[in-house]
């Protein structure tokens, strides 16, 4: 289905970040696995080649590119191990609050540094006692003459570390609920910003995620994105496309589990004869390959129609309730197919195995995606 969408510069562009990532990424990542931290001069490297937010228009140092070419780099990156690599967040969930909503003063300063990597971006939404309930954020922006000043805390925040500008999700009308949210830019100077401990997580170790906090911390009123109490409306406008993004992590893992337990069954000798000859280990490989090959068909669906300017966040919802559960039963499978050898660091599997089990809870957790769902069925309580 996208094979028609793709023309050769898209190929090209394929090949090209394929190599790089092989020159620049796959030999470092268990490195950057044990130091779970990626290296600053990554990103300008990839800044230096185009990789980095390729949409921004030409004005601002960008391509202009279509989504696919954000699909290729999230494809390429999994595929070489770089699944911690930070980049898809800020190229197309981060950054587009900027491009989308920032005032023409904040465009002018720090998109160009999106594009070549001197400017490394996050999103500050979930909190300690708010993460799928946004209503429930607690972080205060109260305006002060020319300038906000922010209060709260956030925690979950990938490349909380690392991150320039931060997009923090914040009261500016504490007793409104939803429409009491704004979007407000948080430069890593600002005056009352800090950054917590760095979290340790289950999985994803080269991914930087912190806590950050805001103690009186004092921003220029241009930092606004948008209007006041327009946050929420604009988070759910983007949340389609940071979804979509996750389902295609989703779909990638999960080819890659399986190509990891279909090469594993192959070469695996028990009881001599290779792993995969045994019925049920055939049975198992043949319902993963059944599962992958409908996940992909649907992605690509997806895709397509995201491409389209569809309107498809009901099956948005869908892929990545659906592909978060699939990916985790495949990795699930493929580890198993390893017996013990699946356990070992240094099988890929393990790695595998332990990133994919993020990938249905963040951006929405398969619960939340089925209440999005039915209500769209029409079920409301």
């Amino acid at each position: 289905m996208l094979a028609e969408l793709y023309g050769e510069e898209h190929h090209i562009f394929r090949e090209s970040f394929r190599r790089f990532v092989a020159r620049e990424v796959t030999p470092h990542a268990a490195a950057w696995e044990e130091a779970r931290q990626v290296p600053r001069d990554l990103w300008l490297k990839m800044g230096q080649e185009g990789f980095l937010c390729p949409w921004v228009p030409e004005e601002h140092g960008g391509l202009g590119l279509d989504f696919l070419y954000s699909l290729i780099i999230n494809e390429e990156l999994i595929r070489g191990d770089g699944f911690g690599v930070g980049v898809p967040l800020h190229s197309d969930v981060a950054s587009p609050y900027l491009a989308s909503y920032g005032t023409p003063q904040a465009k002018e300063r720090w998109l160009p540094g999106c594009v070549s990597g001197e400017v490394i971006t996050a999103v500050g939404f979930s909190e300690p006692g708010a993460g799928s309930d946004l209503a429930a954020i607690r972080a205060t922006a109260l305006k002060d003459g020319g300038h906000y000043v922010i209060n709260g805390q956030k925690t979950f925040i990938t490349n909380g570390f690392v991150a320039d500008l931060v997009v923090v999700a914040c009261k500016t009308d504490p007793a409104a609920g939803y429409s009491g949210i704004s979007l407000i830019l948080v430069d890593k100077d600002a005056p009352g910003f800090a950054r917590g401990q760095k979290l340790h997580k289950m999985g994803g170790h080269m991914q930087d995620t912190a806590e950050l906090f805001f103690e009186d911390c004092r921003v220029p009123a241009w930092h606004l994105l948008g209007h006041e109490g327009q946050g929420f409306k604009y988070m759910m406008e983007k949340l389609q496309q940071e979804r979509l993004e996750v389902c295609i992590k989703c779909q990638v893992m999960a080819e890659e589990c399986l190509k990891e337990g279909l090469n594993y069954a192959k070469t695996r000798q028990v009881f001599g004869q290779p792993v995969g000859l045994h019925q049920a280990n055939a049975f198992r490989l043949a319902e993963m390959a059944t599962e992958v090959e409908m996940g992909r068909v649907f992605l690509e669906a997806l895709i397509a129609a995201h491409l389209a300017g569809q309107d498809v966040v009901q099956r948005v919802s869908m892929g990545k309730y659906w592909l978060g559960e699939m990916v985790n039963r495949v990795a699930y499978q493929a580890l198993q197919l390893h017996g013990g050898y699946g356990y070992m660091e240094e099988y890929r599997i393990c790695r595998l195995y332990r990133d994919v089990r993020a990938l249905s809870i963040f951006a929405g957790t398969s619960e939340i995606m089925k209440l999005i769902i039915s209500r769209n069925l029409g079920l409301r309580g």
